[in-house]
Formats: C-alpha cells, structure tokens, sequence
C-alpha cells in the first residue's frame, strides 16, 4: 500500500465512525410506530392548563412531548421529536413548533408540516386533561 491508500482508507473509516456516532445521537427515526408516549408513563401529570398559553405550547423534554392551546381551553399534544432527523424540538413561537436543527417547523392545531425539510407531521400524543391538570393517557 502506498502512503496515499492508507491515508484515505483513514479518512474513510473515521468519516463512517462520525457518521454512525451522529446518528445513533438522534435515535431510530424511522421506527414508524408514530408515537412517544411508550417513553413517559400514563397518568403522569406534564403541567397545568394555566402553564400553556394560548397560541403557544410547552416542550417536555424528559417526556418527549410537546403540549400546545391553539385556541383558549383546547389543548393538543403532539411527539417532540421532529420528523426529519430526530432532533427534539426547542422552541414553541408565531403559532409553529420549531426544530432547531434544520429549521423544520409544525403548527400547533395539528402538528402538520409548516416548513422545512420535515417529510411528515408531527405524531399526535394522548393527553387528558382533568380540572386543571394536563396528563398524559
């Protein structure tokens, strides 16, 4: 082997590791089971309607949900973990629910697509919400 052929033999299997550490970063985007709640237990409360603002939502990280009241006193859930690459969302602004990795973004009513590379909505979560308090189904 030349100098040459090992060198790019290096930058190839360094550039495959990268590529493999990335993605396991995001995990299995491709699951197709079109729902995260499996990751948080049913009946856990995640906030209280007043915390919710109309127009607006709240992330719940640990969760991986996203709660949002596009109209006073109805309120929707929706995975936030954004459809493109994984990446989870971080912002709720201007009536979208926005990923800041590639600037994909989704409305509040429906968690369909409003922008950006994302190729499909975001997946309904169930929620209930009782009196004051908003839980998880």
């Amino acid at each position: 082997m030349t100098h040459r052929e090992t060198r790019r033999t290096v930058l190839l299997a360094t550039g495959a590791a990268a590529l493999a550490a990335g993605c396991s970063k995001y995990g299995d985007s491709g699951s197709g089971s079109g729902s995260s709640s499996a990751h948080a237990s049913g009946g856990q409360e995640l906030a209280k309607t007043t915390e919710i603002p109309v127009g607006g939502g709240k992330i719940f990280k640990d969760q991986k949900v996203v709660v949002t009241q596009p109209k006073q006193g109805e309120f929707k859930a929706f995975s936030a973990i954004c459809t493109h690459l994984g990446c989870t969302v971080s912002e709720v602004s201007g009536g979208t629910i926005d990923c800041p990795c590639h600037g994909s973004k989704y409305r509040i009513a429906d968690g369909s697509v409003a922008g950006g590379p994302a190729p499909k909505p975001l997946p309904a979560e169930q929620i209930k919400v009782e009196g004051d308090s908003i839980r998880l189904a």
